[in-house]
């Protein structure tokens, strides 16, 4: 793992309303964790770490994180399970993985899951800031939206400033990354969109062309947003995704 770098550090994200960010780092090696929680302290943000799955648990129902960085492999439960955990109390936490494994199947585990973002091990820590930062930044902590800014297709409905959707007036549950790949699909309705253009503006960083990725989470829209109704997100062999207003 490399050590923080000298140079100036990026402006500071906080929260839309001026407060600093709240991360939680999960880990069971001592060093790792002190060197993560100085990281992120120098960005700004208020941190508190934890060293197996029971007292990460304890300290999101305290802190009310905006983020959490999870290792897979803890000493009492896997990861995962501190993940459904998470989700169950606050839905829309990001939540970025640390991993030891290479395989892909792993990786994806723990995206199917409902983490939003990995990093393998050993990592440099500019990397994970990155991730982080990009998950926030997707999760909307560091813009404020237009009053009424409303993204309309059909019966699907993106309020970006409450971050709230709803489809034929039902409310659909999304992840931070769900969210910012439906908005990406809502502000260009009836265009074929390649997976290589939604890495690009829905990832902002290299994913080693893994179009897996991009696949993964067009299924979890569909079965948030298409399930029981009339689809509205399309494939479009070879070329990509469109998103157009369902007819029954």
């Amino acid at each position: 793992m490399d050590t923080p770098p000298a140079a100036r550090p990026l402006p500071s994200l906080t929260r839309p309303d001026g407060t600093p960010v709240r991360v939680l780092v999960v880990d069971d090696e001592p060093d790792l964790l002190e060197v993560l929680a100085g990281v992120l302290h120098y960005e700004g943000w208020e941190v508190r770490t934890a060293a197996d799955g029971a007292s990460a648990l304890t300290a999101a129902r305290d802190f009310q994180p905006d983020a959490v960085v999870l290792d897979i492999m803890l000493p009492d439960f896997d990861g995962l399970s501190v993940l459904r955990g998470l989700r169950d109390r606050q839905p829309g936490i990001c939540v970025l993985f640390l991993t030891a494994r290479d395989a892909v199947e792993d990786r994806i585990a723990g995206l199917t899951a409902g983490g939003d973002d990995y990093v393998t091990k050993p990592f440099s820590l500019e990397e994970v800031l990155a991730r982080l930062r990009g998950l926030l930044r997707r999760a909307g902590m560091t813009r404020q939206r237009p009053e009424g800014a409303l993204l309309t297709v059909g019966d699907l409905v993106m309020d970006e400033e409450a971050r709230e959707v709803t489809r034929d007036g039902q409310t659909v549950e999304l992840s931070p990354t769900e969210f910012e790949l439906l908005r990406y699909l809502l502000r260009n309705p009836r265009r074929v969109l390649s997976k290589a253009q939604i890495l690009d503006h829905v990832w902002s960083y290299d994913f080693g062309g893994r179009a897996h990725i991009v696949e993964l989470y067009i299924s979890y829209l569909r079965k948030k947003i298409d399930a029981g109704r009339p689809p509205m997100i399309h494939t479009v062999r070879g070329a990509g995704y469109v998103l157009k207003p369902g007819t029954p």
